[in-house]
């Protein structure tokens, strides 16, 4: 059963970077594309960043040039690193394949961004 743990959260100003850490039991990351996700209050889970086996990154509009994506494979972990955080992307972010699998949800980190 693969598990996935994301780390890194927390309460930043506007402005702020937070560097999140997804890290995964199994050795799924090198081989699969990865993407970060994120859920605000009584929002939808939308997708935010996929990175994919070859490095090809893709985001959300609303965070490109501020997030970056990336992959260490040898460590089976993912990262998303944020600067000039806004209110808005005040959410629990999580992480999972792209596409998602329902089993491979985990418990998110909760990111909050102050005005």
């Amino acid at each position: 059963q693969v598990q996935l743990v994301e780390s890194g959260g927390g309460l930043v100003q506007a402005g702020g970077s937070l560097r999140l850490s997804c890290a995964a039991s199994g050795s799924i990351v090198s081989i699969n594309a990865m993407g970060w996700y994120r859920q605000a209050p009584g929002k939808q889970r939308e997708l935010v960043a996929v990175i994919t086996s070859d490095y090809i990154r893709n985001y959300a509009d609303s965070v490109k040039g501020r997030f970056t994506i990336s992959r260490d494979n040898a460590k089976n972990t993912v990262y998303l690193q944020m600067n000039s955080l806004k209110p808005e992307d005040t959410a629990v972010y999580y992480c999972n394949k792209r596409p998602p699998l329902n089993d491979y949800w985990g418990q998110g980190t909760q990111v909050t961004v102050s005005s």
